[in-house]
């Protein structure tokens, strides 16, 4: 986020300087209007240039930017479905477990094989 605020000021501070550079140019001239028109033309020129060129690499470096971040929030995601995977095995595995206990239960109950259980005392 600062990358691209400090970008946003060069470029603002880029600008303006330009313009200040052009009207001093104007207003301080030595030459003719024509010889001033045609430095005038060259120095936008330029400076037009500097700034697609600037445009362009931020550009770049926000695509960059940006395949980085796809790259982690894909990384990220098969993480989470890893984690999900194993989670829903545990799961299933105690599942497992507990139904097994529970049969056993209701096994040794129509057994008769329960435990006695002990007398609870019930208050009036």
């Amino acid at each position: 986020m600062s990358d691209h605020d400090e970008f946003g000021a060069f470029l603002v501070g880029f600008i303006v300087g330009g313009l200040a550079g052009a009207v001093a140019a104007l207003l301080l001239a030595p030459q003719s209007g024509e010889e001033t028109r045609a430095v005038i033309k060259e120095r936008s020129i330029e400076l037009r240039d500097r700034a697609t060129a600037e445009a362009e690499d931020a550009w770049k470096r926000a695509e960059e930017t940006a395949k980085e971040a796809r790259s982690r929030a894909d990384e990220l995601a098969k993480q989470a479905i890893a984690q999900g995977e194993e989670i829903t095995l545990k799961a299933r595995e105690k599942g497992k477990e507990f139904a097994e206990t529970a049969k056993k239960a209701v096994a040794r109950g129509k057994k008769g094989n329960s435990p006695e259980l002990p007398e609870l005392p019930i208050e009036a």
